[in-house]
């Protein structure tokens, strides 16, 4: 066996045992009768290259989110000039935003486990099933204060997450790594974009070729996510697929930029998860009934807000985009 081939056997395990339930150490004696990795073994001692093996055998993908004004509005709030975690107006103040779980658990779930034999009916059971890898986060927010802003596990943004992912049929899916900023990247705003991107640096140590496990970044426009995101892609395109900023404002009906490629790798800039996930369908990164989940679970958290909100107004023209996305791969 090559020493390439071994590095491909050695990450895929740390892969998978790093990004599943823990019930899953329980099994770990059988793993090497894991069926998937079986699938990789032979793939990995055969004469394929690598490029050939990862055509075959499609890796990981991880999301990376910013939290406020990504997963939650910030609620525009300011001291003193200085914003406590991003610009957005249009939601209240830890409201999360329609769709977002199901957005980033659809990103995760893309071609997860897919090889040349499943569409065989091999016999896969329960202990042989792979799991989406938990979401990371960058965040602005201060480790110094990391007692007051710390992302918890009984938190309601880590219970929104697993609530998703248990009605997948998936458990204890949801928050995974949280890389934080510090006092200085308050202070002084402009270097936040950097600070995500440093942390973004330590996180892909986990598996630096991408061979495993490759990312999708998800931030918005408030906080100089586009600066972390861009420099990510002129970094990094081979391990980062793609990046989705969230467009925010502190005034209504702010304007959508158009998306752009940097190294041949998209940023698409969006106003709905909606219109993030058709934009991602027609990208090749989420299936068309992740799409339709989607757009259940968005409308759903509007229900009772009236139809005349600038919130509808957004998610209906983004709703209108989906149905032209699916309707064109009939």
């Amino acid at each position: 066996m090559t020493t390439t081939s071994l590095l491909f056997l050695f990450l895929l395990e740390g892969a998978v045992m790093g990004f599943i339930p823990a019930h899953y150490e329980k099994i770990r004696s059988s793993y090497m009768e894991h069926a998937t990795y079986s699938k990789f073994q032979r793939a990995a001692t055969s004469s394929l290259n690598m490029a050939q093996q990862q055509e075959l055998y499609h890796p990981f993908t991880q999301v990376i989110s910013d939290v406020d004004d990504t997963l939650k509005s910030s609620g525009g709030v300011n001291v003193a000039g200085v914003a406590l975690g991003g610009i957005d107006v249009q939601y209240e103040r830890g409201d999360f935003y329609p769709g977002v779980f199901q957005f980033m658990l659809e990103l995760s779930m893309h071609k997860l486990g897919e090889g040349p034999n499943e569409s065989e009916g091999d016999d896969t059971g329960e202990e042989d099933r792979l799991y989406p890898p938990k979401v990371a986060v960058l965040t602005a927010r201060a480790e110094e204060f990391k007692v007051a802003l710390e992302l918890k596990g009984n938190s309601k943004l880590a219970k929104a997450f697993r609530k998703t992912g248990e009605k997948a049929g998936i458990e204890d899916w949801g928050l995974g790594p949280v890389l934080y900023g510090s006092v200085a990247e308050w202070v002084i705003q402009d270097r936040k974009g950097l600070r995500k991107f440093s942390n973004f640096e330590r996180l892909i140590e986990q598996d630096p070729t991408g061979t495993i496990m490759q990312y999708v970044y998800v931030g918005d426009t408030g906080e100089l996510d586009q600066e972390a995101g861009e420099t990510m892609l002129r970094e990094y395109p081979e391990v980062v697929k793609a990046v989705f900023l969230h467009v925010v404002s502190d005034a209504p009906f702010p304007r959508i930029p158009p998306p752009k490629l940097i190294n041949g790798r998209p940023i698409v800039f969006f106003r709905t998860y909606v219109g993030a996930a058709a934009k991602a369908v027609q990208l090749g990164l989420m299936y068309e009934e992740g799409l339709m989940r989607v757009i259940v679970e968005a409308e759903a958290a509007l229900e009772g807000v009236p139809r005349s909100n600038e919130k509808w107004l957004d998610l209906e023209r983004d709703i209108s985009e989906a149905y032209q996305t699916l309707s064109a791969d009939l």
